[in-house]
């Protein structure tokens, strides 16, 4: 059996709302809260990260702070890859959402040949490039990033020179570019997104489960034809960013959306999803304990985490 490896990565130099570094610590404070010796139990290492750019301008207006994301991706990178070499299953803990790349870029870089699908549970895209954006901010980039996506045809901005060359690089860590393909990414719970974004998905028909077939089919059914989509893929990162669930309930997080699954189905589904021999590595990101109350994001986020945990240790 593959031994567990958490991976703290309190990070948040791609995030618009400040808060979600401090994420990590709150759902170690949930798992306290709730009696759990879950961190002493499970091996733990965290990532040395780049915030202190947190207090210096942004630069590079459609993409900010690149530099240090793009820091970030290497070292994440750097340690999921060793991870998965050493058959260990890599659970990461991370800020916002930029971190995802990193993740991505260290399944393919341990196993260049492997093709790897992803499962993207989240109520955004996070398909912008520096051509698109609407805010400049990285963690509606990340699988754009992975997917060597540049969307000229929705370009609305004029990126400078410097801008560039960075995103070249954030695209080409690892020198693999692209780390996946359209076809073998499936979204669940999607429901806010941009015309370049809304262009991207129709050209390449991407795979969508929205909230409304969850509802209708359960969530075994879409957890069952999301695993069976990819199929033809050789491993499966699964990525949970917590705005997946309904703004009623995540109001910890930067960019809360209606209409978004309950945080009993983001369970349920977790769980289903981690019992299948393919799935190498899962991260939840985005929760923000500076906008929630009686750390309750933090709290659904450990239980989810728990769940994932179990059905790995059972399986």
């Amino acid at each position: 059996m593959r031994e567990l490896k958490i991976i703290e990565v309190k990070s948040e130099l791609g995030a618009g709302t400040r808060g979600a570094s401090m994420g990590i610590d709150a759902i170690k404070i949930a798992a306290l809260d709730f009696g759990s010796r879950y961190f002493k139990k499970h091996r733990s290492i965290e990532i040395a990260n780049e915030n202190h750019l947190l207090l210096e301008s942004v630069g590079n207006q459609f993409a900010k702070r690149i530099s240090g994301v793009l820091t970030m991706v290497e070292r994440i990178a750097e340690e999921v890859s060793k991870s998965v070499q050493n058959n260990e299953f890599p659970i990461l803990l991370s800020g916002d959402h930029s971190c995802a790349a990193g993740s991505i870029t260290g399944i393919k870089k341990a196993f260049p040949k492997a093709r790897l699908g992803v499962i993207w549970i989240d109520a955004h895209a996070d398909l912008h490039s520096p051509y698109t954006t609407p805010s400049g901010n990285l963690h509606g980039m990340s699988l754009a990033v992975v997917l060597d996506e540049d969307n000229i045809d929705s370009k609305i901005n004029k990126p400078d020179q410097e801008t560039l060359n960075y995103w070249f690089q954030l695209k080409n860590v690892a020198n693999i570019s692209p780390k996946i393909n359209y076809n073998d990414l499936v979204y669940i719970a999607l429901r806010d997104f941009e015309p370049a974004e809304q262009y991207l998905l129709k050209k390449h028909k991407v795979k969508n489960f929205p909230t409304l077939e969850i509802r209708k089919r359960g969530v075994e059914r879409v957890a069952i034809d999301a695993l069976q989509y990819l199929d033809q893929c050789d491993m499966i990162y699964v990525s949970f960013d917590v705005d997946a669930i309904d703004a009623s309930i995540s109001k910890g997080t930067g960019t809360p959306v209606a209409n978004g699954i309950t945080e009993k189905e983001a369970g349920n589904l977790v769980s289903r999803l981690m019992s299948h021999e393919k799935v190498c590595c899962f991260e939840i990101v985005e929760v923000n304990p500076t906008l929630d109350k009686e750390n309750l994001m933090a709290e659904n986020a450990f239980e989810i985490l728990l769940r994932a945990t179990n059905s790995l240790i059972n399986d």
